[in-house]
């Protein structure tokens, strides 16, 4: 559609010169050239562009001929046929028609003939009466090919390797999107002009043979494309075009991940979709945050950049657009947030770069801020159009398509090591499987993740309802407390720390349940103290809200607070400590609002131990407050 709308436009530009002689007199040529005029009325761009090479071939002089075949060839986007055919034209007469020099330096510019760009739009500027719209764009393509020239002085490292024979085939494969945990990619591959969905998990660090993704989100009568991850690798958020359910040309539907399928497809509706055109979404790392292209109204240029956040019911908000500090008159798309939540790559023909889309990298600081973005530099870059990036989780590879080297055919899937400068930040993840402690039985448990510092949530979610399993991601250098929960069980509580952990090494957790019964108990891992003190530390509160809602939740739970200590130092004092540090949640609970009848406390001291007090970790093993149902 946008393809067509192009046409028309340019139509307008070779349709005429204006004029009522031409610059030759052969009448058979000219009436050649005026029926190529008609075949381009029609879009019959094929057939106008043999009518005027047959006319060429009797009058070799016939320089409106040139235009409009240069016009034809760079509507086709093949600018090297273009250019060859404006210079034929300004060959003959450099003064005939002064404001097409613009075209030409537009097809030198898209093509890399940077040098031959400056010179004509430097002519255009100065031999034709330019409109200051057009003015303007002449200006901005000068300080393109004045920013590529110096780019390709300056060469970042680059060395992009063909992904795997198992992904690329003889069709095209595109739009790469990497699990976080870099063990499965999912792809486009289009067929016959028809774009579907295809997976390839990773086994022993080799890809597997592509599969088919699902019949449930495939369909043989419209495209599927664009597509993103969610991090835990539950979500499939893609773009799927014309389908009967859809609000516009294109929109952006979800899919949730069931065992080894995925659901059927559900349009996420408004105020994301609209009757215009939404695609190529990019979740954030905290599953909170959706970015995306949209044509909406209320953008500065043609396609923009979005973003909508769920609120506390799990609804998205109303969009808001990423304003001038990403956003251009011109086309900015392919978003790509990384999962250190703070990156952006994105692609855009508005900021200064090669000649078409570039790929630029943008960072979002502490106060949420974007700076202005920076282009990737060339040789990622070229005089082409780059677009759909996305990055591992490491920070340390690019995923991308292109048909600009040998591979199987068509665009396939490259990568390429990131060069330092234009890297993420490296993040970390935990994976982990929630199941009853006795059967062993997976458990769609609710798993809740918090920044023990701050209290803040970082991941919510449900473990997967077919085997258990979840997955986040996480800053580095952090300390946080993990809790889980289901109905008719004993909440779980853990904390670690991402300054123990390489950057990308996954934390793997395997997290057993116990039911709701009398005798059972619960460590609460994340209540802390200061050495040979019993004052509660501002990040326990986390914790303790936690115990506080589950007993909130069952009124009928008598509990027996327990403390314990390590066995350095004294065992009368060490018990006496363990006491008081039972008696500080007790008294805390209490404080919150919890009946006192249901709590009781008490200090084992160092006679309980669960661990061996000879390492650093056992002893830290044993230094802990839990509680015991006593009473239902």
């Amino acid at each position: 559609m946008r393809l067509f709308l192009i046409c028309i436009l340019l139509l307008i530009s070779f349709t005429g010169f204006g004029q009522t002689q031409y610059s030759i007199k052969n009448k058979s040529a000219i009436k050649a050239y005026e029926g190529a005029q008609s075949l381009l009325e029609l879009n019959e761009f094929d057939a106008a562009q043999k009518v005027l090479s047959d006319a060429l071939k009797s009058e070799n002089a016939f320089l409106e001929a040139y235009h409009l075949l240069g016009d034809i060839f760079r509507i086709k986007q093949d600018y090297l046929k273009a250019k060859e055919n404006y210079r034929k034209a300004f060959s003959i007469n450099p003064d005939f028609a002064p404001e097409r020099y613009f075209y030409l330096a537009d097809v030198e510019l898209k093509s890399g003939d940077y040098q031959e760009a400056i010179v004509h739009f430097n002519l255009f500027k100065t031999k034709a009466t330019p409109k200051p719209d057009r003015l303007s764009l002449a200006d901005k393509y000068l300080n393109d090919c004045n920013f590529a020239l110096n780019a390709i002085k300056n060469p970042v490292s680059f060395h992009p390797l063909n992904i795997s024979p198992q992904i690329n085939t003889e069709h095209h494969e595109y739009m790469a999107s990497l699990s976080t945990d870099g063990e499965t990619l999912i792809f486009t591959r289009q067929i016959n002009n028809n774009e579907d969905f295809y997976k390839s998990v990773k086994k022993n660090n080799e890809w597997q043979p592509a599969e088919y993704l699902s019949a449930n989100i495939n369909t043989p009568n419209y495209n599927e494309g664009a597509q993103c991850i969610s991090p835990d690798g539950r979500f499939l958020f893609f773009t799927g075009c014309n389908r009967p359910d859809g609000m516009g040309r294109c929109d952006i539907y979800v899919s949730e991940k069931e065992g080894d399928n995925w659901s059927k497809p559900i349009n996420l509706g408004s105020p994301i979709n609209t009757g215009g055109w939404e695609s190529q979404p990019s979740l954030s790392a905290d599953g909170r945050t959706l970015y995306f292209v949209s044509d909406r109204p209320g953008g500065l240029g043609s396609y923009d950049i979005w973003m909508s956040t769920l609120d506390e019911n799990a609804r998205w908000q109303k969009p808001v657009n990423l304003g001038s500090t990403i956003n251009t008159p011109f086309d900015e798309q392919s978003p790509f947030i990384h999962p250190d939540n703070e990156t952006l790559y994105f692609s855009s023909n508005g900021w200064p770069g090669m000649g078409n889309k570039d790929l630029f990298i943008s960072r979002r600081d502490s106060l949420g801020n974007w700076s202005l973005p920076e282009n990737l530099g060339y040789p990622i870059n070229t005089y082409g159009e780059e677009s759909g990036l996305s990055i591992n989780s490491e920070g340390t590879k690019a995923f991308f398509s292109s048909n600009n080297y040998k591979g199987n055919g068509g665009f396939d899937i490259y990568s390429f090591d990131l060069p330092q400068k234009i890297k993420p930040k490296a993040v970390n993840y935990v994976k982990g499987k929630v199941f009853d402690a006795i059967s062993k039985k997976p458990l769609n448990a609710l798993v809740e993740i918090v920044e023990l510092s701050t209290a803040n949530s970082l991941y919510g979610a449900y473990a997967d309802r077919i085997d258990g399993t979840f997955l986040a991601v996480l800053p580095n250098n952090r300390k946080f407390g993990l809790n889980v929960f289901e109905d008719g069980y004993l909440f779980y509580t853990e904390n670690f720390s991402t300054e123990r952990y390489p950057d990308g090494q996954p934390i793997s957790l395997d997290i057993p349940l116990n039911k709701i019964a009398v005798g059972n108990k619960v460590i609460l891992k994340n209540i802390f103290f200061d050495t040979n003190k019993y004052d509660i530390k501002d990040d326990s509160k986390a914790e303790l809200a936690v115990l506080i809602d589950f007993l909130n939740d069952n009124k009928g739970i008598i509990i027996e607070i327990q403390g314990h200590t390590d066995n350095i130092g004294d065992d009368k004092a060490n018990l006496l400590l363990s006491e008081n540090r039972a008696k500080s949640v007790q008294r805390y609970l209490i404080e919150a609002g919890i009946d006192a009848k249901r709590l009781k406390s008490r200090g084992f001291g160092e006679n309980s131990p669960i661990d061996i007090n000879d390492t650093i970790k056992g002893r830290a093993n044993n230094r802990r407050t839990e509680f015991l149902i006593i009473g239902i």
